[in-house]
């Protein structure tokens, strides 16, 4: 009777336990692969060589070699092994492409093709300068043309003969007023004087004629 209750204990206790997690197989890094060897907890080409991109560590193997990769990596803090393995990823790429040059034939390629862009740029920016002091000249010459038409508008307008304007005329028609009131006054005042007086000296004349008359 008390065995039985155990058994059924430890049954139901056994029973209400947490499943235990499933067992992760981790898959070696691609460098282990394709070195076909075991791939460690610690490895250093795990991080950088992941079992998705094996074609990466397989150029970088052909070129530099595995004990080179490891080594390098080793001399260097985390911190710039990312940027170590995309150089030599892209080196090795480019020594598979060009065996002569490598990377060396791409970065000439890159400076000419700077100093192509430099020249085309050069002269794109002359003759942006050549163009503009071109439309500067034709704007200069349009306005002067539109300056002279307007001139010879103005002279087409204006009458053949030449008007005299107000102000003018009645400058003149004073003057002339002013010139007849003084040959007027000066007229007047010479037959008013005695020295200019024809009748007097006529009579004068009569008069002593009659005393002479009276002496003889």
């Amino acid at each position: 009777m008390g065995s039985s209750t155990e058994t059924s204990t430890a049954t139901t206790i056994s029973n209400s336990s947490p499943p235990s997690p499933p067992q992760v197989v981790v898959s070696p890094c691609a460098a282990c692969k394709i070195l076909r060897r075991r791939c460690v907890e610690k490895c250093v080409l795990a991080p950088y060589f992941p079992p998705t991109e094996p074609l990466k560590f397989t150029t970088a193997h052909r070129v530099f070699g595995a004990s080179n990769i490891i080594k390098m990596l080793q001399e260097l803090p985390e911190s710039q092994r990312v940027d170590a393995v995309s150089s030599m990823v892209y080196e090795a790429n480019s020594r598979i492409r060009d065996p002569v040059y490598g990377c060396a034939g791409t970065i000439c390629q890159l400076h000419k093709q700077v100093s192509d862009l430099q020249a085309q740029l050069a002269k794109s920016q002359a003759e942006v300068v050549n163009m503009r002091c071109q439309q500067a000249h034709l704007v200069g010459l349009l306005c002067m043309e539109m300056k002279q038409h307007s001139q010879y508008q103005q002279q087409q307008q204006q009458p053949t003969t030449s008007t005299i304007s107000p102000t003018s005329s009645l400058s003149s028609l004073q003057m002339q007023q002013d010139v007849d009131d003084f040959i007027f006054n000066t007229i007047t005042t010479d037959s008013a004087s005695p020295d200019n007086n024809f009748d007097g000296l006529i009579s004068g004349d009569t008069n002593l004629g009659s005393g002479w008359e009276s002496l003889w």
